[in-house]
């Protein structure tokens, strides 16, 4: 395991210099990139969920067409990112909808592979989206903890790892955040 885990890091590392690395990369990532877009999309009703598999492809490639500046700093560093990839990918899913509805043209094009994303959930990501954002200018960390329990659906001990912070802080921020964005979302 470890030596995957190096073996990405060096894979993910030469993307800017070796355009072969994307096909050395991508069966190192891919279940774990699909368990976290598995993860997200759980919550969806019955004939309404997205496609993990189109999601998983989108993520991978804004990862790869938009690298981090610098060196990726291994393993939990690129799920780190995948985790807000995913988000963000929803989010302008869900605001595409949203205005598609505003517009009166309900008439919605399928996101790669048939993903739809369910009216309530929509709007739901938006504000969240919105309110996270918020949370982020006051608190990045709380925002990363909401990121990846919340978008990409880790554990505390996950989220603990990829953060690099302790699972009880993971715990206080967790809850802290939660409250906060409850109270914006609806007070």
């Amino acid at each position: 395991m470890s030596h995957q885990k190096g073996e990405l890091t060096a894979i993910l590392n030469s993307l800017g210099h070796d355009s072969s690395s994307i096909n050395k990369a991508l069966p190192l990532v891919y279940d774990e990139l699909r368990n976290l877009a598995h993860r997200q999309l759980r919550g969806e009703r019955p004939g309404h969920t997205l496609n993990t598999t189109a999601l998983v492809h989108e993520a991978y490639m804004k990862l790869i067409n938009n690298p981090p500046e610098g060196d990726w700093n291994g393993r939990r560093h690129f799920f780190g990112i995948a985790a807000r990839a995913m988000r963000q990918i929803l989010v302008n899913y869900a605001l595409m909808r949203s205005r598609k509805k505003r517009s009166g043209s309900m008439n919605l094009q399928p996101f790669e592979d048939e993903i739809y994303l369910s009216e309530e959930k929509a709007e739901e990501l938006i504000v969240l989206d919105e309110a996270l954002k918020e949370l982020e200018k006051l608190n990045e960390r709380q925002g990363r903890v909401v990121e990846c329990r919340y978008f990409a659906g880790y554990n505390v001990e996950e989220t603990a790892d990829i953060l690099g912070i302790s699972p009880a802080t993971v715990k206080r921020d967790w809850t802290s955040a939660r409250a906060w964005l409850f109270s914006q979302i609806h007070g």
